[in-house]
Order: C-alpha cells, then sequence, then structure tokens
C-alpha cells in the first residue's frame, strides 16, 4: 500500500488565503504514490479559519488555548504520530508555502534518507527572498546552527519543511515551544537525525500577519539564540 503524507498547517487568523492553499493541495499529486491528508491546527483564531479550513476538506484540530507555532506544529505531529503517517510536512496557511513544491520536498527524502527536508529560498535565489532585515536575521541563524550542529542550513527559519517517521516520532514529545524552526534543528542534529535542504520557490504572504514585527525581531533573535544554546548544552 502507498505511504501516507499529513500536510500540517499551523492557523491563526488565515481565512482568506486558506481556501485557495487547501484547495491546491487537494490538486496535488505526489512522488511515490503517496496519499496526501491535511490537518488545520486552528491555533484558537479570533475569525473563521476553522470553518473555512472544515469547508475545504481538511481534518480541524481547535486548540482550547493559543500554544503558538510551536505548540500548533507539535499537536499536529503528535497526531501525524497517533494516526500512523510515514511523512508529515508543516506547511503555512498563508500562501508562503505553493503546495505544487511538495514534490520536491518528498522527491529529495526518497533519493536521499534525509529525515528532515527544508523548503529553501536562498539555495538558488528564486521567489520571494523576504525583507532585508529578515534576511540579515536569517544569515544569523544560519551562522548560530552551523556553531551548534556543523551544518551548513541556509535557511534555517523556513517553516516549509518535512519530518520522516524518525523526527516525528522525536518531535511529538520534543519539539520547541515558540519559535521553533531553527531551535529544532538543534534537536535533531543532536538525535542523530540527517537534516538537508532543497530549493523552493516560496510566494509573498497572502493573508494573515507574521508574529514576528518591529520590537519583537530583537526579542525574537535573543529568545531563541538563548534556547538554541540550551537545547545544544542540555544532556541528551
Amino acid at each position: 500500500m502507498p505511504g501516507k503524507v499529513l500536510i500540517v498547517i499551523p492557523c491563526y487568523n488565515e481565512e482568506a488565503a486558506l481556501p485557495a492553499v487547501l484547495q491546491e493541495l487537494q490538486r496535488t499529486t505526489l512522488p511515490g504514490g503517496y496519499k496526501l491528508e491535511i490537518a488545520v491546527i486552528n491555533d484558537c483564531s479570533k475569525d473563521n479559519s476553522s470553518a473555512v479550513a472544515r469547508q475545504n476538506g481538511a481534518t480541524v484540530i481547535d486548540l482550547p488555548v493559543n500554544l503558538g507555532i510551536g505548540g500548533a506544529v507539535q499537536t499536529g505531529i503528535r497526531y501525524a504520530l497517533e494516526q500512523g503517517y510515514d511523512i508529515a510536512i508543516q506547511l503555512d496557511g498563508d500562501g508562503q508555502h505553493p503546495p505544487k513544491e511538495l514534490p520536491k520536498l518528498i522527491s529529495y527524502h526518497l533519493e536521499t534518507g534525509a529525515n528532515v527536508v527544508i523548503g529553501s529560498r536562498f539555495l538558488e535565489k528564486e521567489g520571494f527572498q523576504s525583507s532585508f532585515a529578515r534576511r540579515l536575521g536569517i544569515k544569523y541563524f544560519h551562522w548560530v546552527n552551523r556553531l551548534m550542529t556543523g551544518l551548513q542550513i541556509y535557511d534555517s527559519t523556513s517553516g516549509f519543511r518535512l519530518f520522516d517517521r524518525k523526527a516525528i516520532e522525536l518531535a511529538a514529545f520534543n519539539y520547541p515551544d515558540e519559535y521553533p524552526e531553527p531551535e529544532s534543528l538543534v534537536v535533531f542534529s543532536k538525535a542523530g537525525l540527517k537534516i538537508a535542504e532543497v530549493a523552493v520557490i516560496m510566494e509573498a504572504r497572502q493573508g494573515g500577519q507574521s508574529s514576528i514585527r518591529s520590537f519583537g525581531s530583537l526579542y525574537y533573535c535573543f529568545k531563541v539564540s538563548l534556547a538554541m544554546l540550551f537545547s545544544f548544552i542540555r544532556k541528551p
């Protein structure tokens, strides 16, 4: 039987962009004969995201309290573990991660056996490249990750990423709770998982707002750097 892929969409106030994303996902054919299913993790949205997701055929998990991006993603990964999915793929509901790019992540996983595959904007520098200030922050985390893991991950803040069964089993019980992407790479690396990047073309946000704005960007850099350090020095 073909394997199962769960698309995990952490969602907070994204009803504007969500229908187009879900409809395109349902038209997407995956390599390897994988069957695609969708779980929207509604992180206490104040709009109609939950209803819109259901109307467009997604399984919806409504969180009782706002957990933030890390908690929402981990909820989806736990669901993937409990339901026996072979692969989970985190994908934003705001239109930044085109479903047509999904086959690149899966094909790379099948070809290389990588446990975690990150969709990267910066390997071929095509498509939306984010703002100059954000690119500086991403470059900073590239060097922090390199220092702590020895890996060259150029888009360590990317939320477009594939988890195989080993990564699912780890992340279901050990995943950062706030701004998790850079820190999680330290966790995966310490566990001996193979992490890789593949070039994808992303688009500008089609709806919703980033959780990292103005002063929050300074807090983000400080908080994530500290969390990465603690994950790095923590005993297995």
